[in-house]
């Protein structure tokens, strides 16, 4: 990635999704661990375009599953960070905790 740039809130939370499922990561998947976490409604509009930027920007990278063994079983697209991604978030997160460093917000960025 030549050029850095903050990412998007949703943006973020997205990868984050990503890397706390790991290779379990797909669609309804992130969906649900984004509203659990964040105690807000998300569409699952939102998250498959928001993951096709993310992959047209590289991202994020995509490999589909072997159909479920049920009838009627359907494959899923599975979502994996690239390096990039991961540079992405640790980019982004870096700011964030630079911009609140010393800010009487009555937490602390380590979440004790």
């Amino acid at each position: 990635m030549t050029t850095r740039r903050q990412l998007a809130e949703f943006e973020l939370l997205l990868l984050l999704a990503v890397m706390r499922l790991g290779e379990e990561g797909y669609g309804a998947a992130l969906r649900r661990e984004i509203e659990a976490r964040t105690d807000r409604a998300v569409s699952i509009g939102a998250v498959y375009a928001t993951l096709g930027r993310l992959e047209e920007k590289g991202l994020v990278a995509f490999r589909i599953s072997e159909p479920e063994p049920v009838r009627g079983g359907r494959s899923r697209k599975h979502v994996r960070l690239t390096p990039d991604g991961r540079r992405s978030i640790e980019h982004s997160v870096g700011i964030l905790g630079r911009m609140t460093e010393g800010l009487p917000l009555g937490w602390e960025a380590s979440g004790t």
